[in-house]
């Protein structure tokens, strides 16, 4: 019996110390595998703690003092967010910038579908006119570009001369404030490269054969978009949807330059965030914009949310 045990035991302890062998070498190549990814992630860290948390961290502290960045902060609790009460240009700020937003992104999204639908076709020369069409995305939100289009429609600009070929006169599109907040929009419209690319890479990924027994069945263009295009190309709908909607609520350059930093003429283009620079920058109240960009952050938050709580009405996915 005790002759059996220990020839049962032995091939037990090897086969344990063999494991043990065998992991010794996996665990630490593991571990430097995981110091390595951490002092390549560094940087990053350093980033999202330096640049990102902290600001974050001390806006929200601000955004409950009083402070002019010239003196120390004093507290004050909820008086800033009460002072928006009554501030009649933080209003007309959240009116510009919500017709901005309600009418720039789905005229934008819309021009950017119509234009892939029209580039899925296969016509000559694709690679050329994806570019084309994407670099005003890159281009967008520039100083540059938005002086350019200060010039194209100033009242000697560049539309007005055409419009005077066909005997129209045309006015100052930037100081009147009926047209100006429509020139940011068609701005707007104009970076679609973006959206437009993600549009051509969804419609790339629908099966052609859904195509060609709707056509066997007899159904047009029209009734292919509407019953095959569109809805399997709500998710990426639904993603353009959130990042465009986001960006649009950002907007700040081009209202910027084009009226000079004031939101004018008679604040028809004080988007939000031009409204949150003067309050920071040049009226030097920095907690009252510290508050301001909190209520824009919560702001997006809750139009992110109420996005993703009705896309179970109308966004399909492969599963659905």
């Amino acid at each position: 019996m005790t002759n059996t045990a220990l020839r049962h035991e032995a091939p037990a302890e090897a086969v344990s110390e063999s494991r043990q062998t065998r992991k010794r070498p996996k665990t630490a190549s593991y571990r430097r595998q995981g110091g390595a990814a951490h002092i390549f992630l560094l940087p990053w860290l350093l980033g999202l703690v330096l640049i990102t948390a902290v600001p974050l961290l001390a806006s929200l502290y601000l955004a409950f003092t009083d402070y002019s960045l010239l003196t120390e902060p004093e507290f004050v609790g909820l008086e800033n967010f009460r002072q928006m009460l009554d501030d009649e240009r933080f209003w007309a700020a959240v009116g510009v910038t919500l017709r901005y937003v309600l009418v720039s992104v789905p005229v934008q999204l819309g021009f950017a579908l119509l234009l892939a639908v029209i580039l899925d076709k296969g016509i000559k020369g694709l690679p050329f006119y994806r570019s084309a069409f994407y670099l005003p995305s890159l281009l967008g939100s520039s100083v540059a570009v938005a002086i350019l289009w200060r010039q194209l429609f100033g009242h000697e600009g560049l539309i007005n001369q055409a419009l005077a070929l066909f005997g129209v006169e045309g006015s100052s599109w930037l100081q009147n404030p009926d047209t100006a907040l429509s020139t940011l929009v068609v701005l707007n419209v104009w970076t679609f490269g973006s959206p437009m690319i993600i549009f051509l890479a969804g419609l790339r990924q629908i099966p052609a054969d859904l195509y060609e027994a709707a056509r066997v069945d007899g159904a047009g263009p029209v009734r292919q978009f509407t019953m095959i295009t569109a809805p399997l190309l709500t998710p990426i709908i639904f993603f353009n949807l959130i990042l465009q909607t986001i960006g649009a609520f950002q907007a700040f350059t081009q209202a910027h330059i084009i009226s000079g930093g004031t939101g004018g003429p008679l604040d028809s283009t004080l988007f939000y965030t031009l409204y949150l620079y003067q309050q920071g920058f040049v009226n030097f109240s920095m907690g009252y914009a510290s508050a301001m960009a909190w209520v824009l952050l919560v702001a997006i938050g809750l139009v992110t949310a109420g996005h993703f709580l009705l896309s179970k009405y109308w966004v399909f996915y492969g599963d659905n």
